[in-house]
């Protein structure tokens, strides 16, 4: 399967785009975002686990990164409720397992270099956000290595941005609120790929908080 598979096209999904799909695990659904590969595939992906749902144990053959975006996700290791950044890295594995109310996450499958090799879990609602490049931005880093790095910003209602380019593309994630550009407005559950060298230049009028994931789609670049 090829989904969002051209790097160089800017993909953006708005919850009214969502289609979602059985995955073979019973109890789970998926809303994929892009895809190169059937079950085992280089993908990102809404997850969403019914409540009281098993996944079957495996391994990160191309490492996992996930953010929970409702409900709490648990495994051997631990429990991670709403708002936690998880990364288990090549060759990791674990068993999910989901409670009474449910879960859904952002997932990124084989996505991760050999040499990244840290695992880690955020429990970002109990992490200090620190001041951002411009005033009513602030940013909670979340995870660097190499060209890549991973932190959600959060933005005062009316800040803006200058207009800047994509060094290694861009993703974004909205979590709460609306994010803009001169393209248009993108409210809570957007996704938002846009390719190495793209530009925009981004605001909030209402306030967001949003997900976003820089330098990773070099490699990727037509």
């Amino acid at each position: 399967m090829k989904l969002n598979a051209d790097f160089s096209e800017r993909v953006v999904i708005r919850p009214e785009d969502y289609a979602w799909v059985d995955s073979p695990a019973s109890g789970v659904q998926r809303m994929m975002l892009d895809r190169i590969g059937d079950e085992v595939a280089r993908a990102t992906t809404i997850v969403r686990f019914a409540p009281n749902s098993t996944f079957d144990p495996h391994t990160h053959g191309g490492g996992e990164e996930f953010l929970v975006l409702e409900g709490v996700f648990s495994d051997e290791h631990g429990d991670y409720p709403a708002g936690s950044y998880v990364r288990n890295p090549i060759g990791t594995s674990h068993r999910p397992h989901i409670g009474p109310e449910g879960c859904t996450i952002l997932v990124k499958l084989h996505q991760f270099s050999d040499r990244d090799t840290e695992q880690k879990a955020i429990a970002t609602h109990e992490e200090p956000f620190l001041p951002g490049s411009r005033p009513g931005l602030t940013v909670l880093p979340l995870h660097s290595h190499e060209a890549e790095n991973v932190a959600l910003v959060r933005w005062a209602p009316g800040t803006r941005f200058a207009d800047h380019a994509h060094w290694g593309g861009e993703e974004i994630f909205v979590i709460e609120g609306t994010f803009q550009d001169e393209h248009g407005d993108y409210p809570a559950g957007t996704w938002i790929r846009s390719p190495h060298l793209s530009r925009h230049n981004p605001w909030s009028d209402e306030g967001c908080l949003i997900y976003v994931k820089t330098g990773h789609l070099l490699d990727m670049a037509a």
